[in-house]
């Protein structure tokens, strides 16, 4: 089914206890669009100004990218971030954030998009997100991604798109912030209580839970790799595994879901062994399936 992602695009500087990867891709659209094609098609829709260095036609050459919804504003610089993470690799530092194009009105979803099945929308004010869902049609499933600066200062709007949407993905401090619950099991049923009818929570290295409106509940732990470098984009290729998976097969039930975040989970485990995509530009749809299978048999018993 067609699945729709809409977000940053953004050049990026990490560093990290391994290294530093200066004026790199980046971007929640960029990694969730990479990690969703494995799966399924993909439209993408984001902005970048004409000081981007990246031609994304060559980046996402022999995948399933539409780049129709990649607008290129000529009189706009395109987003930066730049981060540090510490010796933990959980935690990081913002050095520098320039908005720039990201603080201009937000792109248009080309009609031929407005169709689509599933949707992903990446992190951004909850105002946005709610413009651009209100130029999708009719679709199944939508999920949404947010972060501490709108839980604190945008909650009202947060409330309202979190009526609107059928899955929430955040990570645990953010669950803790939005459900004033230190339990994760509890702040996972106050978030449920505001609309949606799915909340997945990410726990970093601990892994993840998934938690659904019937009560149904999903603990996967991370994968257990020893190549980490960079962990940026590991949520958004989380986002965009389980998307794809759930994209690829049509449906949305539990069970079919568990399956996806495991996906998801997996996913992240490559985008976290190298610096901007080489994580996932040097792998295939075997190896990811491959580490699936050795996922289970750690999750057996």
């Amino acid at each position: 089914m067609s699945l729709l992602v809409t977000g940053s695009i953004g050049i990026d500087t990490v560093k990290t206890p391994y290294g530093v990867s200066e004026n790199c891709l980046g971007g929640s659209a960029v990694y969730f669009s990479m990690a969703a094609s494995f799966f399924s098609p993909v439209r993408l829709v984001g902005v970048i100004g004409a000081d981007c260095p990246f031609d994304l036609a060559k980046v996402f050459a022999g995948r399933n990218v539409d780049l129709a919804g990649l607008e290129v504003r000529p009189n706009s610089k395109t987003f930066r971030w730049a981060g540090s993470y510490h010796e933990n690799m959980d935690d990081r530092t913002t050095d520098c954030l320039e908005l720039n194009v990201l603080a201009e009105h937000p792109p248009t979803i080309p009609d031929s998009f407005r169709d689509s099945r599933f949707v992903f929308l990446a992190n951004t004010t909850p105002k946005l997100q709610l413009e651009l869902l209100d130029q999708i049609q009719s679709p199944l499933f939508v999920a949404a991604d947010t972060m501490n600066c709108w839980i604190q200062n945008h909650l009202a709007d947060l409330k309202m798109l979190l009526k609107r949407i059928d899955c929430l993905i955040i990570n645990e401090d953010e669950a803790k912030l939005l459900s004033a619950e230190f339990n994760l099991i509890k702040a996972a049923q106050k978030v449920l209580d505001m609309g949606p009818g799915v909340v997945i929570i990410k726990k970093g290295q601990s892994g993840s839970i998934t938690c659904d409106a019937k009560g149904h509940k999903f603990i996967l732990p991370a994968y257990p790799t020893t190549e980490v470098t960079d962990p940026t984009g590991a949520g958004d290729s989380f986002a965009g595994a389980t998307l794809g998976y759930l994209s690829q097969t049509g449906k949305t039930d539990f069970q079919t879901l568990k399956t996806a975040v495991a996906y998801g989970t997996v996913v992240a485990s490559f985008t976290i062994a190298d610096f901007s995509l080489h994580g996932l530009t040097s792998i295939t749809r075997n190896d990811i399936d491959k580490r699936l299978e050795t996922l289970q048999k750690l999750t057996r018993f």
